[in-house]
């Protein structure tokens, strides 16, 4: 019988343990899912924003298949050679094979002067702070901000800029973390500023996540006519591919609209590539220098700059992989060398060593994106599993070795105490389920204890 250790719980890692136990080419495969957090889903759980349920209702669909019969979650095992990690040269010895599907955990960074100042987060950061990953602190967003700005026009870009521009009342039906929740409550954010560094047209953002930043409540969407027009495309984006067609339509019809007063403005902004961000003790502005097309496709610098005022900056220039201790990395592209999914050392395919996923391919495509790279990988394991049957027998059971490495699993039932432990707090706060956001709570829900309460200053901004 064929045993596989998927390493990451997100969509990319449950994709591929749903392939392995669906084949029919290799009967009986088992697949234990790996994770480091004690709680299932990725990104689905902590990356996709709390008032975008649709996505999240993905969760049900990852629930089905961790459920299987022949998948088992063990989540808070980190896989690596740090201390209190499970090195990969281990896992090879319990499983015939393993499959990586750890995403890109980091953030891209700007490379420029400031970046460091106090006030200034990436985008990852802010993300994980109100999805309540354990890894942000609670408390991390005071958000004493006047102008705050996001640098970079993608689909993270706008959900963070929705985020800040939305009022609090809008997210207390969600699981936003109560500490978040309260630090919304208390915002003193007016005006939010989304810049790219080119045009509409270049844009990576869809028209869906869009088109909710002109429907926000009390919310005015700013867009400059003669700063967009620069684009070629901006007058006449019939050349365009559809998306990039929609957006510039969208786009447009802002820029010209009337927009009524709102407490809150967005501004939507082009052709500014940040150059530095300005400030002493924390962020007071952020530096740009207009850019225009250069007749190639990309962008060039004019000379000419413009300071915007911004108390909080938010850096939204994409994702980044981490290194795995033990594994192969490129450090250029950020993803472990790999052909068709076999993790290559030394350009040679490694033994029963297997990527999916964005450390795979880098962080590009959609959730929906994900099926199809886990498949590739699946095919790759399934035409080895003869010779990986016939190399040895995994040493003793995974359980018991991993505990002897150090590792505390949580397994499903642990999960389910936490999804009780997170409805019985929301009951408590007269909300739906809310996030447990502490490392600390989480692994005393996953073992059946008591789990904090907000404190009085949360319930006195919240009430």
């Amino acid at each position: 019988m064929l045993r596989v250790a998927v390493v990451g719980s997100g969509p990319s890692g449950v994709f591929t343990a749903q392939a392995l136990v669906q084949q029919e080419a290799v009967p009986g495969v088992t697949v234990d899912v790996l994770d480091r957090l004690p709680c299932p889903y990725g990104l689905v759980r902590y990356g996709v924003a709390p008032d975008h349920e649709k996505i999240k209702s993905l969760q049900h669909t990852l629930r089905a298949a961790l459920e299987h019969p022949r998948i088992s979650f063990l989540g808070n095992v980190r896989a690596g050679e740090g201390p209190g990690e499970v090195p990969p040269r281990r896992l090879r010895e319990l499983y015939h094979a393993v499959v990586y599907c750890v995403g890109a955990a980091s953030a891209r960074r700007l490379g420029i002067p400031g970046e460091d100042l106090p006030g200034s987060w990436s985008a990852t950061e802010f993300v994980s702070w109100y999805s309540a990953h354990p890894d942000a602190p609670p408390d991390g967003f005071a958000l004493p901000a006047r102008s705050a700005v996001v640098i970079g026009v993608g689909n993270v870009a706008v959900d963070v800029a929705r985020v800040l521009a939305r009022g609090a009342d809008e997210f207390r039906t969600t699981d936003v973390p109560h500490a978040a929740l309260a630090a919304l409550a208390a915002s003193r954010v007016r005006d939010v500023h989304m810049v790219g560094r080119r045009g509409p047209a270049q844009a990576k953002f869809t028209t869906k996540e869009l088109r909710e930043l002109g429907g926000l409540n009390g919310v005015r969407t700013l867009v400059r006519a003669d700063e967009a027009a620069l684009d070629p495309a901006w007058e006449d984006p019939s050349g365009l591919p559809a998306v990039g067609r929609r957006n510039v339509e969208v786009l447009r019809e802002w820029s010209r609209r009337p927009v009524p007063e709102a407490g809150r403005r967005i501004h939507v902004r082009f052709f500014l590539r940040p150059v530095a961000l300005l400030g002493d003790d924390a962020v007071r502005a952020v530096r740009f220098e207009r850019t225009a097309p250069d007749g190639s496709g990309g962008v060039a610098g004019t000379g000419e700059f413009e300071d915007i005022e911004a108390q909080l900056v938010l850096r939204s220039v994409g994702y980044r992989g981490v290194p795995v201790g033990g594994l192969p990395f490129d450090d250029e592209n950020g993803t472990v060398p790999h052909e068709a999914g076999r993790v290559l050392r030394d350009g040679v395919p490694s033994p029963g060593e297997y990527v999916a996923g964005w450390i795979k391919r880098g962080p590009t495509g959609v959730i929906g994106t994900n099926r199809p790279c886990a498949k590739e990988t699946v095919a790759s394991l399934l035409a080895d599993a003869p010779a990986l049957l016939a190399s040895r027998e995994p040493a003793g059971d995974p359980r018991a070795a991993l505990r002897a490495a150090g590792a505390e699993p949580v397994e499903w039932p642990g999960w389910l105490g936490i999804e009780a432990a997170e409805t019985a707090l929301g009951r408590d706060l007269g909300r739906g389920p809310v996030k447990i956001p502490d490392w600390e709570g989480l692994l005393v829900a996953a073992r059946g204890g008591a789990t904090g309460r907000p404190s009085a200053r949360e319930r006195h901004v919240l009430d």
